[in-house]
């Protein structure tokens, strides 16, 4: 019976992997039309794009392109030179100016377009003129290319933000072609060269200099080099018969695709507008536009999310109905009955995140998989976690991990660390985790941000609500499966459509070095194997005793020996679930290689899984794995809700409110349930308002800038016996302050926050605290060096 359901499900998989053969069209809609026509006077004027305004600069005049795109308004316009290339960012546009058309830049200058009126900042001059000048910008920095004289040629950059800017040298591109582009893309320096008759493309990052990329199909127009979403660039390239075509190029696969023909052959000038480029040639002017296209789901897909959500609101009910909880200590902590490896599980489940199920894949699709090294090397610090640590805390039957800092310091130190847990992680974690998965999803299949956020929020609260820490384990169990199943599908998907399986995968990742593990340089500014074990000391061993989310499980055990336990399943599952996440971006690195026409140059890094999710596989696996995606999140924001709702209860509610009952607390411990839900929506609604590259270092940043200060007062607590808690206090204060110093002046790779915030609170901590008197009373049980 066994052998006929296994059959039947992989007959099943077959199904489905051959219903959804890739077709090879591209993804992407794209719209060619006209725009009106520009006057007689401006025939030889330069399109830019300035403050969402496409503005045509002549000599003594420019005309805006009115709102509705009907129409040219001519508007006054002081020009300050002859333009010579125009540099365009996010949020700036820069022109290059010189003293004769044609002729070399001698200085740069900010566009703007208040009121559809265009003016030009104060102009900064270059250090020398520059022929064939091309600007670009990257972040905040300006970046010029150009050949100086002698024909050598030359990258200068400014930050444009600077009260007293000055101009850098930045080691110029290998070849010595001429510069036909420069764009600021994927968080380096995309530039287009021209080498005797071809056209190539080079890639620069501070961290790994120069590197060719390829040649490019064609030539590009001037000035038709844009950057779009967060992973390519579009342009009009020319072929030999003098025809354009609306083109993309793939920043991290280096791979072309011609989107669309256009009338563009002719044109004089070119620009970026909108979700495209616009030019013209003359009189005649035109665009190429993308298309945000959403591909919806389908009902069965529905389905299967609503099913899911729904099983996860019964299982909570389920235990709120048969547990009955007369004590908190049900609801906190699940009446220490939890087994071992369930909580192992739970805690692997919580630690993987919607920031591991999609920012992962993003990641080593982007880059490789140098960050799993963190992985590896965490395994070896949750062994000293297991029998040092955990035992501990677990022998003194907390509740709330910050009771021990009241223990071994004082009431205060627990008060403000329980204070900033929550604060961090409503504000920082729980927002990110929510937002990062309705982005993409949104993006994506056209459901709207604030109805996943809702949907994911919702849900969860009721069944954190209702089934208190059981059913945030138990749900976590079934969630992880749900979501990994998900990933070894699209794992086995991605296979069966590359034409060379399982070969073409590995051949396409050892020749661009996808599966680069570990890097063993001393940089400090790169996430490095030396960087991970300095993270690992101190965010795994140090930092474990403060984080109330993955103690809480530690603490639902039976004993101390369940405890250490639950870390040993923990660091089992750690290894091949990390290669799996890492392996899906792989995978799609060499499916969109291969297939680059299925790619949407609107989206970013991030939502590059959940594109393929909604575009490419079969109904009903794609709302399994949505449904994945999904638990993924609510299987961390459950974990978040219970353990807020166990320090406002524990560490505030029971210590400010005269002898309340067990049924008052609990009470209490469920409607800060809900409340944590709420607030951490509205956070993730208020995060959704800005543009991040990555979520996966942002969460990093803020885990180092908020959360190093009071591990390191565990650190002081567990292992030294001279600390107290004015030093302690005094070393929480220059960890927070120092840390932001160093995020301030991007002193090191954000990977380095959390160890240095940790380090200077034990330093300063400890050296501070030989200016008090040493703790008072007994310290038997509260370090490693006093067993009970």
């Amino acid at each position: 019976m066994k052998a006929r359901g296994l059959l039947l499900a992989a007959a099943c998989l077959l199904a489905a992997f051959a219903a959804a053969a890739t077709p090879r069209e591209p993804l992407t809609r794209v719209s060619v039309g006209e725009l009106p026509p520009l006057p007689p006077a401006a025939a030889s004027a330069r399109l830019a794009s300035v403050d969402k305004h496409l503005v045509a600069l002549g000599e003594g005049s420019a005309w805006t392109l009115a709102e509705g795109g009907k129409e040219w308004r001519a508007g006054e316009w002081k020009s300050a030179g002859a333009i010579t290339a125009i540099a365009r960012g996010a949020t700036y546009t820069y022109l290059l100016l010189g003293d004769a058309p044609g002729g070399p830049a001698t200085r740069v200058a900010r566009l703007t377009a208040t009121t559809g009126v265009a003016s030009l900042g104060a102009a900064i001059a270059l250090p020398a003129p520059l022929a064939k000048a091309r600007g670009g910008m990257l972040g905040d920095t300006l970046y010029v290319a150009g050949m100086r004289e002698g024909g050598k040629p030359q990258l200068l950059a400014i930050d444009a933000l600077s009260t007293a800017p000055a101009w850098r040298e930045v080691p110029a591109w290998p070849g010595g072609g001429e510069p036909v582009a420069l764009v600021g893309q994927t968080q380096a320096l995309q530039l287009v060269v021209r080498e005797r008759a071809i056209e190539k493309v080079y890639r620069w990052k501070a961290a790994d200099g120069w590197l060719d990329r390829g040649d490019v199909p064609g030539t590009f127009l001037e000035g038709s080099v844009r950057a779009s979403g967060q992973g390519h660039l579009l342009g009009l390239l020319r072929d030999a018969a003098g025809q354009a075509r609306f083109a993309s190029y793939q920043t991290i696969t280096a791979a072309w695709v011609t989107l669309a023909r256009t009338p563009a052959g002719d044109a004089k000038s070119v620009a970026a507008w909108g979700n495209g480029l616009a030019w013209h040639g003359g009189a005649v002017a035109g665009f190429s536009h993308i298309e945000d296209t959403k591909l919806l789901l389908e009902w069965l897909d529905w389905i299967i999310i609503v099913v899911y959500l729904t099983s996860m609101v019964g299982m909570g009910l389920y235990f709120y109905l048969k547990e009955k909880r007369q004590n908190t200590a049900d609801f906190f902590v699940g009446g220490r009955s939890i087994p071992f490896w369930a909580a192992g599980v739970s805690l692997y489940a919580t630690n993987t995140s919607s920031i591991s199920y999609i920012a992962i894949p993003a990641k080593a699709f982007e880059t490789n998989w140098t960050y799993l090294a963190n992985n590896l090397v965490a395994v070896c610090g949750l062994m000293f976690v297991a029998v040092w640590i955990v035992p501990l805390l677990r022998r003194l039957n907390l509740m709330s991990v910050f009771h021990y800092l009241e223990i071994r310091f004082h009431p205060v130190i627990r008060t403000l660390s329980s204070l900033l847990c929550i604060l961090v992680q409503i504000g920082s974690r729980m927002s990110v985790i929510l937002f990062l998965p309705s982005l993409a999803i949104a993006t994506i299949t056209g459901i709207p941000v604030t109805w996943s956020i809702g949907m994911m929020g919702v849900f969860t609260m009721i069944y954190t609500a209702m089934g208190g820490m059981k059913a945030v384990i138990w749900t976590d169990f079934v969630q992880l499966i749900v979501k990994m199943g998900g990933i070894a599908f699209a794992i086995g998907f991605v296979v069966w459509n590359l034409d060379g399986g399982w070969g073409e995968l590995f051949a396409v990742a050892a020749q661009e070095e996808k599966m680069k593990l570990l890097d063993f340089s001393f940089d400090l500014t790169r996430a490095t194997v030396w960087g991970f074990i300095f993270l690992v000391v101190f965010d795994v061993v140090l930092t474990f005793p403060k984080d109330q989310v993955l103690m809480q499980r530690v603490l639902s055990t039976k004993n101390s020996k369940d405890a250490g336990k639950s870390i040993w399943t923990f660091a089992a599952i750690m290894i091949p679930g990390g290669f799996m996440f890492y392996f899906v971006g792989t995978a799609l690195y060499a499916f969109y290689k291969s297939h680059p026409e299925r790619m949407n140059p609107l989206l970013s890094v991030d939502a590059t899984f959940p594109l393929f999710i909604a575009a490419e596989l079969p109904m009903g696996v794609k709302g399994l794995i949505i449904a994945g995606i999904f638990a993924a999140a609510m299987a961390t924001l459950s974990s978040i809700m219970n353990s807020v709702a166990t320090l406002a209860s524990v560490d505030f509610f029971e210590r400010m409110v005269k002898n309340p009952t067990p049924k008052q607390s609990v009470f209490f411990a469920e409607a800060m349930t809900v409340v944590t839900g709420l607030v951490g929506m509205a956070a993730a609604l208020v995060l959704a308002r800005y543009d991040i590259l990555s979520l996966f270092d942002v969460s990093i940043e803020l885990a180092g800038l908020l959360g190093g200060g009071f591990a390191g007062a565990y650190t002081l607590g567990m292992f030294t016996r001279r600390a107290n808690w004015q030093g302690v206090a005094i070393g929480v204060v220059a960890a927070i302050a120092l840390t932001g110093v160093a995020w301030s002046m991007s002193l090191v790779h954000p990977y380095f926050y959390l160890g240095i915030s940790i380090m200077v609170c034990i330093v300063v901590g400890y050296a501070a605290s030989w200016f008090f008197p040493p703790h008072p009373g007994s310290l038997e049980g509260l370090t490693i060096y006093d067993k009970r």
